[in-house]
C-alpha cells in the first residue's frame, strides 16, 4: 500500500526514456555546441518524466511538484541536482507520507540526482524567513505539475513577505564571504566556474536581487530599466553563455557534477572548443585566458550593477559634495563613493585616471568608486599612452599610490581589474592572466604579485601582527617600506618571456626606478630584491646553515642589514603568496635562522664555530638543569658527539636528546623518542641505535608505511659507532591525536629497528592529479662539495608517497652513507639535497650508474 501505481515494466520504460532523451540532447550539443538548447532540453525532458511519475503516485489533489534553484530557473546541467519542492495543501497523513517516500525513491530509481523538501505553504514561509538559502531557492520556483492554485498561493504569500532591502543586504554579504573564500580573485589557476568571483554565481546574485526588488528579471530588462547599458547587457549575456558552455563541457568531460576547471581537464575542454597549440603555449592557456577576461568583465559590471540596484532600492537622495582635498574639482563624494564631477572628466584631464586611485588611498573612509566612475574608467583606460607614462606629474601620482599609508592593495587590485595597471606598466600587462605550471603557484602571475603586495602590507597592520610577529617587528623599523612594494610588483614581471625572469625583471625594475626619479640607493635596493628574490629561500632550504662558508657567502650577497631585512620580508611574502599549502612552520624556521645568523655576521661578529659551539652547549646545559639531572649527566653522551652534531642541532634539540639518552649511551637496543616539534608543527623523532648500512632506508620505510611526510632529516654517527638521527615529520591528523601518535611511533619504530626484517621493495606511489597533468622531468645532480670531503646529491621530481624511501633504497644498494637531508617540497614538486659519502663514489663509472638508477627510480 502507498506505492505509486507504476508497474516495473513502466518504470524501466520511463528510465530508458529518460536515458535515451538525455543522450540524444547531449549528442546534439556535441554537434551544434549550443548550451542553452541543451539546458532547456534537459529540463523539459526531466519535466516530462517527473510529471508522469507524479501522476502515477496517486497523491491528493491539493499537492504540487515545484522546481526550485537552477531547475526552477528553467535550466538543468548534465550532472546537476534536480532541486524539488513537494508542496502540500495540508500536513501529510500516514498514507500520503508513505506515497511521498515511495515517490522520492522512484525519482532516484529513475537515475535522477534529487535534492528535495516536503513542506506546506506555511512551512515554506517560516523556512524562507529564517534561511536566506530557502528564500533564494523559492525566488525561482516554477510549477512542474500539480495544483496550480496552491502554487499561486505560495507565490503570492512569498512576494508579499519579501523585503527587497534585507534580501539585497543578505545576498551581498553572502557574496563577500564567498569571494573571501576564493581570496577575492577570479584568477586562480583552477577556478570554480560556478562559485569563483566573476563567475556564474555573481551573475545569478545580480538577477536575484533585481528580481526580488521587482526591477528586472533578465539582462535586457535591466538595460531597459537603465541599470546597465545595452552594450553591457550584451557583454553579460555573452559571458553568461560562455560560462554555461564551459560548465556543460566540464560535466560531460568528467561525467559528474564538477564545476572546477582543474588542470587535468583544461586541455581536453579547450580542445572541445577547437583550441589548439599555436605559438608554443598549451591549448588550455587559450581557454583560461578567455575565462579570465570574461571573469574580469563580470567583476567590473557586477560592481556597477549592485551599486545601481542599491540606489534604486534604498532611494537615498543624491547627497553630492566636492571631494575634500586637491582633487575636489574633478571628483565628488556621493554616499561614501568617489564620483566623477563630469561624464568626460578622464578625457578632459587624463591624469585623473591616477588621481582617483590616489584619492582612494588618502581617504580610508571612502567605500570605493561609484558605478559611473567605474564605467568611465573602463572606457578611458586608453588615455594611458607613451606620453602619459612619460609625464613627470603622472609618475609622481603613481609613486604617491605606492607610498600611501592605507588602501594600497585595494587600489592596485582595482587598477589591475580595470586595465589601468597594465596600461601604466606595459611589462605588467603581458603577465595578466598568465598561467604558471610549476605545481605550487595556485594563481596567475599578476594575481600572485597582488598576493605578495598584500602579504607585505599585512606585516604593517597591527591587527595582523599575530600572524608573523617577527616580520611585523622588522617592517615596523624599515624605512621607506614602499620600496618593498615596488620590488614585489617587479619580482615576477618577466615570467613567460624566456630566460631568467629574475635577470629580465631586474632590468624592468631599474628602468622604472630611474624613470620615476628614485634615489640611486633606493634603485639599487629594488633591483637587488628583484634579482635575488629566490636566493634566500634557496640557501635556507637547500644548503647547510651550520657551515660558516655558506653563511659568509650569503652575507656577501646581501652586504648589509637593510638588504637582508628587505630580502627576508619579500621572501616570506613571496612564499606565502604562492599557495596556502607551500608555507609551513619548518620553512619559517629555516628562513628566520638564516636571517639571524647572517645578521650577526653582518654586525661584525664572525661566524665562529667555537663560539657557536660553546653558546649552544651552554644553553642546552641550562635547559638540562631545569630537568633536574645531575650536573655531569651529559658528559658520557657528549664525549661521543663531534662539532658537526652541535652545529646542526638547536640547543633545545640537544637538551631533549641528551635527557633521553644520557643513561643509554651504550644501549644494545634501539632507542626511539618523539615529541611535538617546538616550531609548532609536526613531530620530532629521534633514533639512537648501533649504526647499520640500511638504517636511513629502514626508517623511511616506516614513515612511508604510515603516510608521514618527512620535512627534515639530520643524520649523525657518534664516535663509538652509533647512529643518532632526527626527523621532522608531519601528517594531517597529528593535531587531534598527537599523544597517541607519539606512543605509536616510539613503539612501532623501535620494534621495526630491533627486528632487522628484510626491507620491502619500494613502490611507485600514486601521483596526485596535478602531478599527472604536469609531470616534472626527474633530474639528478651529483658533485663533490667545495672541500672534497663529501658529495652533494640534488634531486628534483614530482612528489609522491614513498619517494624518499625510494631514494634511500637506491643509496643503500650502493652502500652510500647519508649525513644530512634537506627536504624541500614545493606543492607537488620536491627538490631534495643530500650530503653523502661512500667508497663507491670514488669510481666515476659507479657515480654515473648511481645517477642512472636514481633517475629510473624517480620516473613516474
Amino acid at each position: 500500500m502507498g506505492q505509486p501505481a507504476l508497474l516495473d515494466g513502466s518504470r524501466t520504460e520511463l528510465r530508458q526514456r529518460l536515458k535515451s532523451e538525455r543522450q540524444a540532447l547531449i549528442d546534439a550539443f556535441r554537434h551544434d555546441g549550443k548550451p542553452e538548447k541543451l539546458l532547456r532540453g534537459l529540463r523539459t525532458c526531466v519535466d516530462g518524466v517527473l510529471g508522469d511519475a507524479w501522476h502515477a503516485a496517486g497523491l491528493p489533489a491539493n499537492t504540487a511538484l515545484v522546481g526550485v534553484g537552477g531547475y526552477g530557473r528553467g535550466e538543468l546541467f548534465p550532472h546537476s541536482d534536480v532541486d524539488l519542492l513537494i508542496l502540500l495543501g495540508q500536513p501529510a497523513d500516514a498514507l500520503t507520507q508513505a506515497k511521498l517516500e515511495a515517490l522520492v525513491q522512484l525519482f532516484w530509481d529513475l537515475g535522477l540526482e534529487i535534492g528535495h523538501s516536503i513542506r506546506t505553504v506555511d512551512e515554506c514561509m517560516v523556512e524562507s524567513g529564517a534561511d536566506i538559502t530557502v528564500q533564494t531557492s523559492l525566488l525561482e520556483a516554477r510549477l512542474v505539475t500539480g495544483d496550480a492554485h496552491l502554487f499561486d498561493e505560495l507565490r503570492h504569500r512569498y512576494r508579499a513577505a519579501m523585503d527587497p532591502q534585507a534580501f539585497f543586504q543578505a545576498k551581498t554579504a553572502e557574496m563577500r564571504v564567498r569571494h573571501a573564500k576564493y581570496e577575492y580573485t577570479a584568477f586562480a589557476l583552477e577556478p570554480n566556474v560556478k562559485e569563483s568571483p566573476g563567475a556564474l554565481r555573481d551573475l545569478q546574485v545580480i538577477l536575484w536581487v533585481a528580481k526580488a526588488a521587482g526591477l528586472a528579471e533578465s539582462w535586457s530588462q535591466m538595460a531597459r530599466a537603465k541599470l546597465i547599458t545595452r552594450t553591457e547587457a550584451r557583454q553579460l549575456m555573452e559571458k553568461e553563455y560562455a560560462f554555461k558552455d564551459i560548465r556543460v563541457r566540464l560535466h560531460l568531460q568528467t561525467k559528474r557534477r564538477e564545476d572546477r576547471l582543474v588542470f587535468d581537464v583544461q586541455t581536453a575542454i579547450a580542445k572541445t572548443f577547437g583550441l589548439e597549440n599555436g605559438d608554443g603555449r598549451r591549448a588550455s592557456e587559450y581557454l583560461m585566458q578567455r575565462y579570465y577576461w570574461a571573469a574580469k568583465t563580470v567583476t567590473q559590471l557586477n560592481t556597477i550593477m549592485l551599486q545601481n540596484i542599491e540606489a534604486q532600492l534604498f532611494r537615498r537622495p543624491a547627497a553630492s559634495s566636492p571631494l575634500s582635498g586637491p582633487f575636489g574639482v574633478r571628483f565628488n563624494e556621493v554616499h561614501g563613493f568617489i564620483d566623477i564631477a563630469h561624464d568626460d572628466t578622464f578625457e578632459r584631464h587624463p591624469p585623473a585616471v591616477l588621481e582617483v586611485f590616489v584619492a582612494m588611498t588618502e581617504r580610508p573612509d571612502i567605500k570605493g568608486l561609484s558605478a559611473r566612475t567605474i564605467r568611465a574608467l573602463w572606457h578611458a583606460r586608453n588615455v594611458i599612452d607613451d606620453a602619459f607614462r612619460a609625464d613627470p606629474a603622472n609618475r609622481a601620482l603613481f609613486l604617491r599610490i605606492l607610498k600611501a599609508p592605507v588602501g594600497l592593495v585595494h587600489a592596485l587590485r582595482r587598477m589591475n581589474d580595470m586595465g589601468i595597471l597594465g596600461r601604466y606598466l606595459p611589462a605588467f600587462r603581458s603577465i595578466i592572466g598568465q598561467m604558471q605550471h610549476d605545481l605550487f603557484h595556485v594563481y596567475t602571475v599578476d594575481q600572485h604579485i597582488m598576493m605578495v603586495v598584500r602579504n607585505l602590507r599585512r606585516f604593517t597592520m597591527p591587527e595582523h601582527a599575530h600572524e608573523y610577529p617577527f616580520c611585523s617587528q622588522l617592517i615596523a623599523d624599515f624605512r621607506d617600506r614602499w620600496l618593498l612594494y615596488v620590488a614585489a610588483l617587479f619580482h615576477d614581471i618577466a615570467k613567460g618571456r624566456g630566460g631568467d625572469h629574475s635577470e629580465l625583471g631586474m632590468q624592468d625594475a631599474r628602468e622604472f626606478c630611474v624613470s620615476h626619479g628614485l634615489r640611486e640607493a633606493d634603485t639599487e635596493l629594488v633591483v637587488f630584491l628583484v634579482q635575488h628574490h629566490l636566493t634566500m629561500s634557496t640557501v635556507a632550504q637547500k644548503q647547510d646553515l651550520s657551515d660558516p662558508d655558506v653563511i659568509a657567502a650569503f652575507a656577501a650577497v646581501v652586504k648589509d642589514e637593510r638588504h637582508l631585512t628587505a630580502l627576508y620580508l619579500l621572501t616570506v611574502a613571496d612564499i606565502r603568496g604562492t599557495s596556502p599549502k607551500v608555507w609551513n612552520a619548518w620553512k619559517a624556521k629555516l628562513l628566520e635562522d638564516l636571517y639571524r645568523v647572517t645578521l650577526r655576521v653582518l654586525g661584525g661578529e664572525p661566524h665562529s664555530t667555537d663560539r657557536e659551539l660553546r653558546a649552544r652547549q651552554k644553553e642546552a646545559l641550562a635547559t638540562l638543569r631545569l630537568y633536574g639531572l645531575p650536573a655531569d649527566a651529559h658528559e658520557a653522551l657528549w664525549r661521543q658527539l663531534d662539532v658537526a652534531y652541535f652545529l646542526r642541532h638547536d640547543a633545545s634539540d640537544i637538551a631533549w636528546q641528551t635527557r633521553a639518552l644520557h643513561d643509554k649511551v651504550a644501549s644494545e637496543r634501539p632507542v626511539v623518542k618523539a615529541r611535538l616539534a617546538p616550531i609548532g608543527e609536526g613531530l620530532q623523532v629521534a633514533v639512537y641505535v648501533k649504526d647499520q648500512p640500511d638504517l636511513f632506508a629502514r626508517i623511511c620505510s616506516y614513515f612511508d608505511r604510515k603516510n608521514f611526510s618527512i620535512l627534515d632529516a639530520k643524520i649523525h654517527t657518534t664516535r663509538h659507532g652509533y647512529a643518532l638521527d632526527s626527523f621532522l615529520v608531519t601528517e594531517e591528523n597529528f593535531a587531534g591525536s598527537y599523544r597517541d601518535i607519539i606512543n605509536l611511533i616510539e613503539h612501532e619504530l623501535h620494534a621495526q629497528l630491533a627486528s632487522q626484517e628484510a626491507l620491502p621493495v619500494p613502490t611507485r606511489g600514486r601521483l596526485s592529479r596535478l602531478s599527472r597533468t604536469f609531470p616534472v622531468t626527474p633530474s639528478v645532480d651529483l658533485r663533490p662539495d667545495e672541500r672534497g670531503q663529501f658529495h652533494v646529491l640534488s634531486v628534483a621530481a614530482n612528489d609522491r608517497p614513498g619517494l624518499l624511501y625510494t631514494i634511500a633504497s637506491v643509496l643503500t644498494r650502493y652502500r652510500i652513507n647519508l649525513h644530512t637531508a634537506k627536504i624541500m617540497t614545493l606543492g607537488e614538486r620536491v627538490e631534495d639535497v643530500f650530503l653523502i659519502d661512500g667508497t663507491a663514489l670514488a669510481n666515476p663509472r659507479v657515480q654515473v650508474q648511481l645517477e642512472t638508477d636514481l633517475l629510473d627510480a624517480l620516473k613516474i
